[in-house]
């Protein structure tokens, strides 16, 4: 038996998973075979994990406003960290491990096992509420937590950090596609995977993420990815291009400072032959005022035409430089513009597409897009025929 394996990033609805309100979809004649591991309150939980720390921190501070009175505000209000995350992992689906059924029996065993050594293995992953849902189509776990690392030099020594978190679990991201928490969720898999081998069940890999999702959600994705992608090379012209504009600056201002040195070579006294002293011979005048002037003026007309010749050079190129970067900047919002407006079109395909299938059912039109694949495979190979 083969079944796959769905890890999903939850919604963190801490009410909901422990059933104090019940959704649609729950069917509560089977509520009572749930299972509840832990429902804290998270606010307990940041005061047993920060309080120390909080303290410390606000003990260093001279000012009242770098204070901190709630910590668990502070992270609730903050754009770089959430107070938890949740992780939701399933067995198969509602076709093969329904929650009615003797399979569906099977995946509670596996996804309660599983849980069991959750806390040991992420030794930084609090863990609040977690609970096993049989009251659904499928069964799957809701795991709550709060990321925490120790020994931090910025902020509180104690603080919520997920990538952080992870790091010290072993987890280090690398890329876009292989994130501290791509890499863990990808473990925890594993972990399940193992799980499900003790029950006669082996993994069913159907590659990447992205084969289980439809064509349209695919291309969305990818889309998106490339917009991102577009969007930072944009950023990283803008900055050449600003920083190129002001080294031309720079020049300007050389040039402005020849022609001042231009006027001083005319008119200024600083390079013009003194009246002679008294009764000074024409040798002595030569030999002590008048050559020695003249070298000082020839060697600094040498550094001035050295300098103005790779400032003009430099110019030219610079100009040249800017020009490219400026056609190769217009050239990528036209892309990236493209981009957006096929996504925004992929994305009203996408919920037309979610729409039929919670109409006429999602076997149903699933069967349809492999009807029509296959009738478009047989045209293309018809085509190759002739």
């Amino acid at each position: 038996m083969q079944r796959t394996i769905s890890a999903m990033v939850g919604k963190g609805s801490v009410n909901h998973n422990s059933r104090k309100f019940k959704a649609e979809n729950v069917n509560g004649e089977r509520s009572h075979l749930n299972i509840d591991y832990c429902n804290e309150n998270i606010k307990d939980i940041y005061h047993q994990l920060f309080d120390e720390a909080l303290k410390k921190y606000n003990a260093k501070q001279t000012r009242n406003d770098r204070k901190i009175d709630d910590y668990y505000e502070k992270i609730r209000s903050s754009k770089q960290e959430k107070p938890f995350h949740e992780l939701i992992l399933q067995i198969g689906d509602r076709e093969t491990m329904n929650s009615e059924s003797e399979n569906g029996e099977m995946a509670k065993q596996i996804l309660d096992e599983y849980f069991q050594d959750f806390q040991e293995r992420n030794p930084q992953l609090r863990v609040f509420s977690a609970h096993l849902h049989m009251d659904e189509a499928t069964p799957h776990l809701h795991i709550d937590f709060v990321p925490f690392t120790t020994g931090s030099k910025r902020g509180l020594e104690t603080r919520v950090s997920l990538k952080q978190a992870l790091s010290m679990q072993g987890f280090k991201g690398g890329s876009r596609g292989s994130t501290e928490w791509s890499q863990w969720v990808q473990a925890e898999k594993e972990q399940l995977a193992a799980v499900m081998e003790r029950h006669g069940i082996q993994w069913e890999q159907k590659g990447t993420h992205e084969q289980h999702l439809s064509v349209l959600d695919y291309k969305k994705q990818e889309r998106e990815i490339e917009v991102e992608q577009l969007d930072s090379k944009i950023e990283q012209k803008k900055t050449e291009y600003n920083v190129l504009s002001k080294r031309i600056e720079n020049y300007d201002e050389g040039l402005e400072e020849l022609t001042v040195l231009e006027k001083e070579l005319v008119s200024g006294e600083k390079y013009m032959l003194p009246e002679p002293q008294g009764f000074m011979t024409v040798k002595t005048y030569r030999t002590k005022i008048a050559e020695p002037l003249v070298e000082k003026l020839k060697s600094m007309l040498k550094t001035v035409l050295v300098r103005a010749f790779e400032g003009w050079d430099n110019y030219y190129r610079l100009n040249m430089k800017n020009g490219s970067l400026y056609q190769e900047n217009q050239e990528l919002n036209r892309a990236n513009k493209e981009l957006t407006e096929e996504n925004a079109r992929l994305r009203s395909e996408n919920k037309d597409y979610s729409l039929l299938r919670k109409v006429f059912g999602r076997k149903q039109i699933d069967d349809l897009v492999e009807q029509a694949k296959h009738v478009k495979g047989i045209k293309r190979d018809n085509t190759r025929l002739r």
